[in-house]
Protein backbone atom coordinates (compact mmCIF):
# COMPACT_ATOMS: atom_id res chain seq x y z
CA UNK A 1 0.00 0.00 0.00
CA UNK A 2 1.08 3.56 -0.61
CA UNK A 3 2.37 5.74 2.20
CA UNK A 4 0.00 8.58 1.39
CA UNK A 5 -3.24 9.30 3.20
CA UNK A 6 -6.36 11.24 2.29
CA UNK A 7 -8.08 13.15 5.07
CA UNK A 8 -11.88 13.35 5.07
CA UNK A 9 -13.64 16.06 7.08
CA UNK A 10 -17.45 15.83 7.36
CA UNK A 11 -18.56 19.44 7.73
CA UNK A 12 -22.22 19.40 6.75
CA UNK A 13 -23.64 19.72 10.27
CA UNK A 14 -25.14 22.82 11.84
CA UNK A 15 -23.96 22.36 15.44
CA UNK A 16 -27.29 23.24 17.05
CA UNK A 17 -25.93 22.96 20.60
CA UNK A 18 -23.75 26.02 20.01
CA UNK A 19 -26.84 28.23 19.83
CA UNK A 20 -25.40 30.15 16.88
CA UNK A 21 -26.86 31.17 13.52
CA UNK A 22 -23.61 30.08 11.89
CA UNK A 23 -22.66 26.39 11.67
CA UNK A 24 -20.13 25.93 14.46
CA UNK A 25 -17.25 25.11 12.11
CA UNK A 26 -17.42 28.71 10.84
CA UNK A 27 -17.29 30.39 14.24
CA UNK A 28 -14.17 32.48 14.83
CA UNK A 29 -11.37 31.15 17.02
CA UNK A 30 -8.12 33.08 17.50
CA UNK A 31 -8.59 35.02 14.29
CA UNK A 32 -9.64 32.12 12.06
CA UNK A 33 -12.69 29.94 11.68
CA UNK A 34 -12.66 26.61 13.51
CA UNK A 35 -12.66 24.85 10.15
CA UNK A 36 -9.58 26.76 8.98
CA UNK A 37 -7.65 25.60 12.04
CA UNK A 38 -8.79 22.00 11.54
CA UNK A 39 -8.02 21.79 7.83
CA UNK A 40 -4.74 23.65 8.27
CA UNK A 41 -3.48 21.17 10.85
CA UNK A 42 -4.30 18.24 8.55
CA UNK A 43 -2.85 19.81 5.41
CA UNK A 44 0.41 20.60 7.24
CA UNK A 45 1.14 16.90 7.82
CA UNK A 46 3.50 15.45 5.19
CA UNK A 47 1.65 12.12 4.91
CA UNK A 48 -1.65 13.76 3.91
CA UNK A 49 -1.69 14.30 0.16
CA UNK A 50 -5.32 15.30 -0.26
CA UNK A 51 -8.26 16.48 1.82
CA UNK A 52 -11.94 15.95 1.02
CA UNK A 53 -14.46 18.11 2.87
CA UNK A 54 -18.15 17.21 2.83
CA UNK A 55 -20.31 20.34 2.89
CA UNK A 56 -24.02 20.99 3.24
CA UNK A 57 -25.75 21.76 -0.09
CA UNK A 58 -26.64 25.25 1.17
CA UNK A 59 -23.13 26.05 2.45
CA UNK A 60 -22.26 29.62 1.46
CA UNK A 61 -19.25 30.11 3.75
CA UNK A 62 -16.58 27.64 2.61
CA UNK A 63 -15.69 29.47 -0.62
CA UNK A 64 -14.50 32.46 1.41
CA UNK A 65 -11.81 30.42 3.19
CA UNK A 66 -8.23 30.49 1.82
CA UNK A 67 -8.02 26.66 1.63
CA UNK A 68 -11.01 26.58 -0.71
CA UNK A 69 -8.47 27.44 -3.42
CA UNK A 70 -5.87 24.90 -2.30
CA UNK A 71 -5.47 22.33 -5.11
CA UNK A 72 -5.19 19.55 -2.51
CA UNK A 73 -8.71 20.25 -1.23
CA UNK A 74 -11.74 18.64 -2.84
CA UNK A 75 -15.33 19.23 -1.82
CA UNK A 76 -18.32 16.93 -2.01
CA UNK A 77 -21.93 17.29 -0.96
CA UNK A 78 -22.61 16.02 2.52
CA UNK A 79 -25.49 13.80 3.56
CA UNK A 80 -28.13 13.85 6.23
CA UNK A 81 -25.95 12.00 8.74
CA UNK A 82 -22.22 11.85 9.36
CA UNK A 83 -21.93 8.37 7.84
CA UNK A 84 -23.59 9.55 4.62
CA UNK A 85 -21.20 12.50 4.37
CA UNK A 86 -18.16 10.29 4.93
CA UNK A 87 -19.37 7.76 2.36
CA UNK A 88 -19.91 10.52 -0.21
CA UNK A 89 -16.34 11.68 0.40
CA UNK A 90 -14.93 8.17 0.10
CA UNK A 91 -16.34 7.90 -3.42
CA UNK A 92 -13.69 10.36 -4.65
CA UNK A 93 -10.75 9.14 -2.53
CA UNK A 94 -7.96 7.53 -4.57
CA UNK A 95 -5.39 6.73 -1.87
CA UNK A 96 -5.21 3.39 -0.07
CA UNK A 97 -5.67 4.92 3.38
CA UNK A 98 -8.15 7.47 4.67
CA UNK A 99 -8.40 9.28 8.00
CA UNK A 100 -11.68 10.88 9.04
CA UNK A 101 -11.54 13.87 11.37
CA UNK A 102 -14.22 16.00 13.01
CA UNK A 103 -14.50 19.52 11.57
CA UNK A 104 -14.82 20.89 15.11
CA UNK A 105 -11.55 19.42 16.47
CA UNK A 106 -9.12 22.25 15.66
CA UNK A 107 -6.43 21.29 18.18
CA UNK A 108 -5.20 18.05 16.59
CA UNK A 109 -1.39 17.84 16.71
CA UNK A 110 1.21 16.42 14.35
CA UNK A 111 2.40 14.08 17.09
CA UNK A 112 -1.03 12.48 17.46
CA UNK A 113 -1.28 12.13 13.68
CA UNK A 114 2.15 10.47 13.57
CA UNK A 115 1.16 7.88 16.20
CA UNK A 116 -2.21 7.19 14.62
CA UNK A 117 -0.73 6.63 11.16
CA UNK A 118 1.98 4.31 12.49
CA UNK A 119 -0.45 2.10 14.43
CA UNK A 120 -3.17 2.07 11.77
CA UNK A 121 -0.77 0.78 9.13
CA UNK A 122 0.18 -2.16 11.35
CA UNK A 123 -3.26 -3.76 11.08
CA UNK A 124 -6.92 -3.10 10.35
CA UNK A 125 -6.92 0.58 11.25
CA UNK A 126 -6.91 2.68 14.39
CA UNK A 127 -8.51 5.63 16.13
CA UNK A 128 -7.43 8.20 18.66
CA UNK A 129 -9.01 7.94 22.09
CA UNK A 130 -8.71 9.02 25.69
CA UNK A 131 -9.10 6.79 28.72
CA UNK A 132 -12.17 7.32 30.89
CA UNK A 133 -10.97 8.88 34.13
CA UNK A 134 -14.22 9.78 35.89
CA UNK A 135 -16.53 7.41 37.71
CA UNK A 136 -19.13 6.12 35.24
CA UNK A 137 -22.81 5.83 36.16
CA UNK A 138 -25.76 4.20 34.39
CA UNK A 139 -29.25 5.66 34.88
CA UNK A 140 -32.78 4.67 34.03
CA UNK A 141 -35.22 6.71 31.92
CA UNK A 142 -35.95 8.95 34.92
CA UNK A 143 -32.22 9.80 35.30
CA UNK A 144 -32.01 7.80 38.53
CA UNK A 145 -28.64 6.12 39.05
CA UNK A 146 -29.01 2.35 38.87
CA UNK A 147 -25.39 1.22 38.54
CA UNK A 148 -21.75 2.24 38.71
CA UNK A 149 -19.92 1.06 35.60
CA UNK A 150 -16.39 -0.32 35.75
CA UNK A 151 -14.27 2.22 33.84
CA UNK A 152 -11.35 -0.18 33.31
CA UNK A 153 -10.64 -0.45 29.56
CA UNK A 154 -13.28 2.18 28.73
CA UNK A 155 -12.28 4.93 26.31
CA UNK A 156 -13.71 8.11 24.83
CA UNK A 157 -13.49 7.75 21.04
CA UNK A 158 -11.84 10.75 19.38
CA UNK A 159 -10.78 11.53 15.83
CA UNK A 160 -9.02 11.15 13.48
CA UNK A 161 -9.91 7.54 12.77
CA UNK A 162 -7.85 5.87 10.03
CA UNK A 163 -8.67 2.80 7.93
CA UNK A 164 -8.02 1.25 4.52
CA UNK A 165 -10.22 3.19 2.13
CA UNK A 166 -11.95 0.29 0.38
CA UNK A 167 -12.60 -1.56 3.63
CA UNK A 168 -14.17 1.47 5.31
CA UNK A 169 -16.28 2.26 2.26
CA UNK A 170 -17.66 -1.29 2.18
CA UNK A 171 -18.35 -1.26 5.94
CA UNK A 172 -20.27 2.02 5.70
CA UNK A 173 -22.25 0.88 2.66
CA UNK A 174 -23.29 -2.35 4.36
CA UNK A 175 -24.15 -0.67 7.65
CA UNK A 176 -26.24 2.05 6.03
CA UNK A 177 -28.05 -0.45 3.80
CA UNK A 178 -29.16 -2.37 6.90
CA UNK A 179 -30.13 0.74 8.85
CA UNK A 180 -27.46 0.10 11.50
CA UNK A 181 -26.57 2.79 14.05
CA UNK A 182 -23.22 4.19 12.89
CA UNK A 183 -21.90 6.76 15.36
CA UNK A 184 -18.36 6.89 13.99
CA UNK A 185 -16.21 5.10 11.43
CA UNK A 186 -14.86 2.64 13.98
CA UNK A 187 -18.39 1.49 14.81
CA UNK A 188 -18.96 0.62 11.15
CA UNK A 189 -15.69 -1.33 11.08
CA UNK A 190 -16.53 -3.13 14.32
CA UNK A 191 -19.92 -4.13 12.95
CA UNK A 192 -18.16 -5.56 9.87
CA UNK A 193 -16.00 -7.78 12.09
CA UNK A 194 -12.81 -5.73 12.36
CA UNK A 195 -10.98 -4.78 15.55
CA UNK A 196 -9.49 -1.28 15.23
CA UNK A 197 -6.62 -0.40 17.55
CA UNK A 198 -7.03 2.38 20.08
CA UNK A 199 -4.25 4.98 20.17
CA UNK A 200 -4.11 7.20 23.24
CA UNK A 201 -4.26 10.81 22.12
CA UNK A 202 -3.66 14.14 23.79
CA UNK A 203 -6.26 15.48 26.18
CA UNK A 204 -6.36 18.82 24.34
CA UNK A 205 -7.84 17.26 21.19
CA UNK A 206 -11.09 19.00 22.10
CA UNK A 207 -14.31 18.86 20.09
CA UNK A 208 -16.02 22.24 20.11
CA UNK A 209 -19.63 21.40 20.92
CA UNK A 210 -20.91 24.04 23.36
CA UNK A 211 -20.21 27.78 23.66
CA UNK A 212 -17.87 27.30 26.63
CA UNK A 213 -15.66 25.03 24.51
CA UNK A 214 -14.53 27.99 22.40
CA UNK A 215 -12.58 29.57 25.25
CA UNK A 216 -10.90 26.28 26.08
CA UNK A 217 -9.99 25.59 22.45
CA UNK A 218 -8.55 29.11 22.21
CA UNK A 219 -6.36 28.43 25.22
CA UNK A 220 -5.18 25.08 23.87
CA UNK A 221 -4.28 26.57 20.49
CA UNK A 222 -2.26 29.37 22.11
CA UNK A 223 -0.41 26.87 24.30
CA UNK A 224 0.37 24.63 21.32
CA UNK A 225 1.57 27.53 19.19
CA UNK A 226 3.80 28.71 22.02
Amino acid sequence: MSNTVTAVVPAAGIGSRMGSELPKQYLMLNGKTILEHTLGRLLAHPAIEQLVVALAPHDTWFDALPMARDPRVLRVEGGGERANSVLNALMVVQSDWVMVHDAARPCITAGDLDRLIAVAREGEGALLGSRVRDTMKRTNAADEVIATVDRDQLWHALTPQMFPTRTLRRALEEGLALGALITDEASAMERAGYCPRMVEGRADNLKVTRPEDLALASLYLRQQDA
